[in-house]
């Protein structure tokens, strides 16, 4: 089969394009004819070489979301049957294979039926950033009705699936950008208010929204001194969720203020057999949520195929993408 694969690490140039060994079916596992994929953070990093220890082996197929069609079912599957369109992020880390490719092997542990209404390209937007916004905000953070929480990143991959969520549950939800078009999707998506970080400062809307008093929950989808502003604008006993943590902090206000902090980091689950059954429950009530009408990915203007991976991680890394950047197999 052809695939998009990278035989060693460096910038978006080191895909190149290969014909590589259609995976064999294995018992508990699906073959899945990939339809569409898309981008996220992780996969770019893996690509770099920043988190090596989590990629798969040279030549590797990167990318873990997918949408496509099952081609052949495994021994002891019972769930899906062939022909059944499904989603799901079940590789492209460390032992597994990705989705740059014609067919990808998957755990069905990891899948879900593709929603009805969603597209094969919404679908493959989905389910990174849901499962990590999901565990971020109902594991972690034990989100709750009527709750106040302050998500950033409006418009990213994670933070605009974490804002309908947030809805979803019936939380007061607060949400920062940095412009007002970015500020006026956010509420769309649902958000009671939007923020521009780059016209306040944390004290003033600490200040104008919660009497100084700070925020009961907030979700950093950012990272970098936007961890430290997150400590700042907490509530006193108030819980910080972060999904970018690899960096250094003064820790003070989590004791000052007796904060609650915790780190989601999703693909552990993919990695770990003996959790990934986690993962497909988590995808099969985002499909419900979907059918629903309480849930729609923000899918990027700029579309690309599965052989233009390269442009695809050029327009991530350049900071310009607004929601996620689908591919579509062009094979």
């Amino acid at each position: 089969m052809k695939a998009m694969v990278i035989e060693e690490f460096g910038d978006s140039s080191v895909f190149v394009e290969r014909e590589i060994e259609k995976p064999k079916v294995e018992p508990g596992c699906v073959l899945i004819h990939v339809q569409a994929t898309s981008v996220n953070p992780i996969d770019t990093k893996i690509r770099s070489g920043a988190v090596s220890g989590i990629a798969p082996q040279f030549p590797a197929v990167l990318h873990g979301d997918v949408a496509g069609i099952v081609a052949e079912v495994g021994e002891g599957v019972t769930a899906f049957r062939v022909g059944d369109e499904v989603f799901g992020c079940p590789g492209g880390f460390k032992g597994t294979g990705g989705a740059l490719a014609e067919y990808m092997l998957a755990d069905a542990r990891l899948l879900a039926h593709k929603p009805k209404s969603l597209s094969m390209e919404e679908a493959a937007a989905l389910p990174l950033v849901t499962i990590t916004a999901w565990e971020s905000l109902f594991d972690r953070a034990k989100l709750k009705k009527d709750q106040h929480i302050l998500i950033h990143g409006a418009t990213g991959g994670v933070g605009h699936v974490a804002i309908q969520l947030a809805k979803w549950t019936g939380a007061t939800v607060y949400t920062t950008a940095s412009s007002t078009e970015k500020l006026e999707i956010g509420q769309k998506l649902g958000a009671d208010v939007g923020i521009n970080y780059r016209e306040e400062s944390v004290s003033q809307y600490m200040d104008q929204y919660t009497d100084g008093k700070g925020f009961e929950v907030i979700f950093d989808t950012v990272g970098g001194k936007n961890l430290d502003s997150s400590f700042e604008a907490a509530a006193l006993s108030g819980t910080v969720v972060t999904i970018a943590a690899r960096s250094t902090h003064d820790l003070t206000p989590l004791h000052s203020k007796g904060l609650s902090f915790h780190v989601t980091f999703m693909l552990l689950k993919v990695i770990d057999e003996d959790q990934r059954h986690i993962h497909g429950e988590i995808i099969g009530q985002i499909a419900q949520i979907v059918e629903e009408g309480k849930l729609k990915p923000l899918v990027d203007a700029k579309t690309f195929s599965i052989t233009e991976v390269s442009k695809a991680h050029e327009h991530l890394e350049s900071g310009k993408a607004i929601g996620k950047i689908v591919l579509v197999n062009n094979w």
